[in-house]
Parts: structure tokens; sequence; C-alpha cells
């Protein structure tokens, strides 16, 4: 993990893209971010934009958006990630990522197995139970192996 006071949000970014450790450091507490939020709090920082600014900006509070970053609200929705885009001059490729991250980024997910099998249940189950006591490591490994099989689909 990237440390010291001069470790910037897209350092920080590029660093969690690399590594896939979704968590940071911040005066010495470890806080969890979602993939949407730790975007924007980096998009945010280089463009040296205050969180009360451009919440402004936005149209909402500056609670909302520190609650959307830290991942204590819901994603996003694309009305919402349009005018971020258009207000951080976000286009292209970076917009249709933004917009990605936001579709990956819900704090509070529900899996449906009906109609699945009682192994697929069972897994669903455990992980909700246990995916807070899991080790990061695993988490990575679980995650990688379902991109992997989405790929091969």
């Amino acid at each position: 993990m990237p440390t010291g006071i001069a470790v910037t949000a897209s350092i920080l970014y590029n660093y969690v893209i690399e590594t896939n450790d979704w968590f940071y450091y911040d005066t010495g507490t470890i806080q969890l971010m979602t993939p949407f939020g730790l975007r924007l709090r980096a998009l945010r920082a280089e463009r040296n934009l205050a969180l009360k600014d451009m919440a402004a900006g936005l149209g909402v509070s500056a609670a909302y958006l520190s609650a959307l970053e830290h991942g204590q609200r819901g994603r996003p929705n694309r009305r919402f990630v349009h005018r971020v885009c258009q207000y951080l001059g976000v286009i292209w490729d970076d917009a249709e990522e933004l917009q990605r991250l936001a579709d990956i980024s819900h704090p509070r997910v529900t899996v449906d197995t009906a109609g699945l099998s009682p192994t697929a249940t069972e897994f669903a189950n455990l992980l909700a139970e246990r995916i807070g006591d899991l080790p990061e490591e695993t988490i990575a490994r679980l995650l990688a192996e379902v991109k992997e099989d989405r790929a091969g689909a």
C-alpha cells in the first residue's frame, strides 16, 4: 500500500486497480470504499475539487456525496453518473468506465438463487454470512475466478 502524506487519490486509484486492494488509509484509519466511490474521489482530487464544491455543482449535499464515495448509499443511477461526467468533463471510454464502476458498486447486494442448484444457493448464503471474515486474498481469488468464468462463457 502506498504510504505518506503526499499519496494522491489518483495514485491510490491506480494502486487499487493494479492490486485489487480496495482499502485506503485516511488519517490512520482504514475505511472501505466502493469502486465507484474510489474513482469519484480520484477524479475529484485530480481536479483539486473540494467535496462541498463538487456537491454544490452536482446539486446534491456534501453528506450525500461523501456517503456515496464511502459506500454508505446505494449505487448511483445513470442520470447521476451522467451529471458527474458532465461536471468533471469525463468523456468516451472514461465515462463508460465510470458507469461500469457505478453498476458494480451497490454496497448491499441481494442474490436471487431461485431456480439455481442447491449448491449455488448454499454458496450464496455462505458468502453472504462470511464475506466480512474472509481475507482480502481469498476475496480477490474468488473474484478473479468469477471474472475468468464470465470471460470464458
